[in-house]
C-alpha cells in the first residue's frame, strides 16, 4: 500500500499540458497507448518483451535506471538529455551489474521516491559487491549469515522485506494491450492541425520546421 504513496501530487500547471501534448502526438502520426491502471513502464517493458521475441531492434527514449533492466541484445535505452545510449556494456559500466541483476540491485539498493524499502545503508558499492560475490538477490539471501558489520545487520533485518522489493522493482512484461507491437506503425501526420496548434502555443521553431505552406492569415498570426 505504501508503493509511491510519498510522491507528490503533479502540479495543475504540468496536469493541463498532458492534453495538449497527447493531441499533438497524435497529429505527427505516432501511436499512442493507454491502458488505465497500469504503468506506462509495465507498458513499455511488454512491448519491448514482444519485440524482443520476434528479435525486432528497440531504443528506448527514458533516463529512468528502473529502465536498465530492459536492456538486452535487441533492447537498448536512450537519454536524450545527456545525449547517452546504454547497451549491455552501458549498464555495467554504469552501475556495475548486468542488466539481468538491475532489479536484484534495485530490490538492494530501495529507492525512496517509489517507497521501495531496500536494505538500509545498502548503497550502490555494496549492492554490487554483493551481487558480485553472490550473483544474485536469492544468493544475498541464502549467503546473509555470512555479511559481517553493520550494514549485515541490517540486511538480515530486512530479509523479509526483500522479496517485496523485488516485486515492486520488476517491469511488467505480460500486461494485456490493446495491439501488438507490430502494430505500432506511424500514420500520416495532419501538418494543417499541427501548423494550427503550433501557432495557438507558440512553438515558432515547430511552425518553421514545417516550411512555407502557411495560408497568409497563420503567418499574419506567426509573426
Amino acid at each position: 500500500p505504501e508503493y509511491k504513496a510519498n510522491r507528490a501530487k503533479m502540479p495543475d500547471d504540468l496536469r493541463e499540458q498532458i492534453e495538449p501534448i497527447q493531441t499533438i502526438r497524435r497529429n505527427m502520426g505516432l501511436a499512442l497507448i493507454i491502458v488505465d491502471g497500469v504503468e506506462a513502464d509495465d507498458v513499455i517493458g511488454t512491448f519491448a518483451e514482444q519485440a524482443t521475441l520476434k528479435k525486432m531492434p528497440v531504443v528506448i527514449s527514458t533516463g529512468d535506471k528502473d529502465m536498465a533492466q530492459l536492456v538486452n541484445e535487441h533492447v537498448t535505452l536512450i537519454n536524450t538529455m545527456t545525449d547517452t545510449v546504454m547497451d549491455d556494456a552501458g549498464v555495467l559500466a554504469k552501475f556495475g551489474v548486468r542488466p539481468d541483476q538491475i532489479i536484484d540491485y534495485l530490490a538492494l539498493v530501495g529507492d525512496t521516491s517509489d517507497n521501495i524499502p531496500g536494505v538500509p545503508k545498502c548503497g550502490p558499492k555494496t549492492a554490487v559487491k554483493w551481487l558480485t560475490e553472490y550473483e544474485s538477490l536469492e544468493g544475498v539471501i541464502a549467503h546473509a549469515d555470512e555479511v559481517k558489520g553493520k550494514v549485515g545487520e541490517y540486511l538480515r533485518e530486512s530479509l523479509e522485506l526483500l522479496p517485496i522489493s523485488y516485486q515492486l522493482a520488476t517491469i511488467k512484461l505480460d500486461v494485456e494491450l490493446p495491439c501488438a507491437v507490430e502494430d505500432l506503425q506511424f500514420s500520416e501526420p495532419d501538418e494543417a492541425a499541427l501548423r494550427e496548434l503550433f501557432l495557438d502555443y507558440e512553438f515558432k521553431q515547430w511552425v518553421d520546421e514545417l516550411g512555407d505552406d502557411v495560408t497568409p492569415e497563420l503567418r499574419t498570426q506567426q509573426r
